[in-house]
């Protein structure tokens, strides 16, 4: 996910990743072979495992972490990369990609940017909806390789994807920008509620956010510029994998004026 400052919190996942790879990044492999695609494709392939069916999307397949996975028991200092959090469909995500599933004239003919892209499924979504041009952005770079594979599981060429952190800048103007589970730490949910006024306001930008109810999002001031849109009961297996989350919402954001 983008601009990771925290994990997200009320995770199995997550306590897992913190379990596995606290204090381990002076392990990082930093060489050029650990930074080429082929490598890392060769490794998101031996260390994931393609799941469709256990989530809000049944029809996308992605190659996600799960208990099968070496990784999900070997030591946490030969994992050569920045923490998997592109290798978890996590549940707002799940409830943003199925809204547009079922509302394909959201991203039908438009330009879409997919902020915090993680594993891609709502980039992905957006293309099956027959979105004109769709970015798929995250700064860990692992995570648009993950796309583009998972875009090839689903039969489809992948999305731009970029590494840059585009919070604060002024990039193309987009039609529609999604967001899923972003608002995890609240100086980072602050940042993002700045710049998508000022985004909105300057090229009149729909915007749509993904969370499954995480504190830190429903007590930031924010939440008063959304508007729910649509909420989903998570699958009995997604409830188990977050720890109290039994939904998660789709909210249209409307700026400051």
């Amino acid at each position: 996910m983008l601009g990771l400052l925290t994990p997200p919190k009320c995770t199995r996942y997550v306590r897992i990743f913190s379990r596995l790879f606290k204090g381990t990044r002076i392990y990082r492999c930093l060489s050029e072979r650990c930074q080429s695609d082929e490598f890392i494709r060769r490794f998101i392939s031996e260390n994931t495992e393609i799941v469709g069916e256990q989530s809000l999307t049944p029809e996308l397949q992605l190659r996600l972490f799960t208990p099968k996975c070496r990784f999900w028991r070997e030591r946490p200092e030969l994992w050569p990369f920045a923490d998997p959090y592109w290798a978890i469909y996590w549940p707002g995500g799940q409830a943003l990609s199925r809204y547009l599933l079922d509302n394909p004239g959201l991203c039908r003919g438009r330009t879409v940017l997919d902020l915090g892209s993680g594993c891609g499924a709502s980039a992905i979504a957006a293309k099956l909806c027959g979105a004109a041009h769709v970015v798929a952005n995250d700064i860990d770079t692992v995570a648009a390789v993950a796309t583009h594979m998972n875009s090839e599981l689903n039969g489809l060429e992948a999305p731009v994807c970029l590494s840059n952190n585009m919070i604060g800048s002024q990039p193309e103007a987009f039609d529609l920008i999604l967001l899923g589970d972003m608002f995890y730490d609240e100086a980072l949910a602050t940042s993002l509620h700045s710049w998508l006024d000022h985004y909105i306001i300057t090229n009149g930008t729909k915007v749509l956010i993904g969370d499954p109810g995480r504190a830190q999002f429903e007590e930031h001031s924010i939440r008063r510029r959304l508007r729910q849109q649509a909420q989903f009961e998570l699958p009995e297996s997604v409830r188990e994998e977050n720890y109290g989350l039994t939904s998660s919402s789709v909210w249209c954001y409307h700026p400051e004026t």
